[in-house]
C-alpha cells in the first residue's frame, strides 16, 4: 500500500477545521476522554489503482457521550441519505450532477439545525489520485454541475464543524457502475468507537 500524504489524526478541537492536517506546530496528544477523528488513504502499489479514503470517529473512554452521538447520527442520516439518493437516480437511468448530492447530504444537517456547521463539500472524486479529476460532491466550495458517470468514484464525508470544540464527519466510498452503485470500505461505521480507557 502506499499513499501521497500522512493521514490524518485530529483530536477535540483540531477535528473542528475540515481542512486540519497534522503538523509540528499543531497537533494534540490523544489523552483519556479525548474525541479523535482518524482520516485515512491508500491503494495498492502497483498501475492503476486507485485510492480509498475513509474517516472514522472514536471517543478514548468506555462510553461515548451523547453530545458525540447525536452528531453522528446526524452525519450518519447525511451520507446515508446521499447514497439512497444515487441509488435512486442509478436505478431509475436519472442523470444527475455531484452538486445534486451534496445538496441532498447537506439538507439533513440543515434540517437537523447545523447548517452553518457544514462548511465543506459533501465529497471529492477519487482515482488513481486521492483528489480525482472528476465530478466533485459539492454545491459549496466550487459548485460541481459535471455529471455523475459509470464507471466513477468519489467519496461521500458530510460533516458537523464546531469550531473550538471537534468536528465529525463520516466518509465512505462510492463507485457508480453500470446500473449499480457499490459502497467501498466495508464495514460503514453505525457509531462512534469507544476507544477503552488508557
Amino acid at each position: 500500500m502506499i499513499c501521497d500524504s500522512p493521514p490524518i489524526v485530529a483530536v477535540n478541537a483540531n477535528s473542528a477545521d475540515a481542512h486540519y492536517s497534522p503538523s509540528r506546530e499543531l497537533h494534540s496528544p490523544i489523552k483519556q476522554g479525548d474525541f479523535v477523528l482518524l482520516d485515512v488513504w491508500a491503494k495498492l502499489n502497483k498501475p492503476g489503482a486507485v485510492y480509498g479514503d475513509l474517516s472514522w470517529t472514536g471517543f478514548a473512554g468506555e462510553s461515548v457521550p451523547e453530545e458525540y452521538s447525536k452528531i453522528f447520527n446526524i452525519v450518519s442520516q447525511a451520507r446515508d441519505r446521499a447514497v439512497d439518493f444515487i441509488r435512486e437516480q442509478v436505478s431509475a437511468g436519472q442523470s444527475f450532477h455531484g452538486a445534486d448530492v451534496d445538496d441532498v447530504s447537506r439538507g439533513v444537517i440543515r434540517d437537523a439545525g447545523f447548517g452553518d456547521f457544514f462548511n465543506s463539500r459533501t465529497g471529492h472524486s477519487i482515482g488513481e489520485e486521492v483528489h480525482g479529476n472528476g465530478a466533485n460532491i459539492d454545491n459549496i466550495e466550487t459548485p460541481d454541475n459535471r455529471m455523475i458517470t459509470a464507471r466513477t468514484c468519489f467519496s461521500i464525508e458530510p460533516g458537523i464543524y464546531l469550531p473550538g470544540r471537534f468536528g465529525l464527519r463520516s466518509e465512505i466510498d462510492v463507485f457508480v457502475g453500470d446500473g449499480e452503485v457499490m459502497i467501498a470500505g466495508q464495514p460503514i461505521q453505525t457509531g462512534i468507537i469507544p476507544i477503552m480507557k488508557m
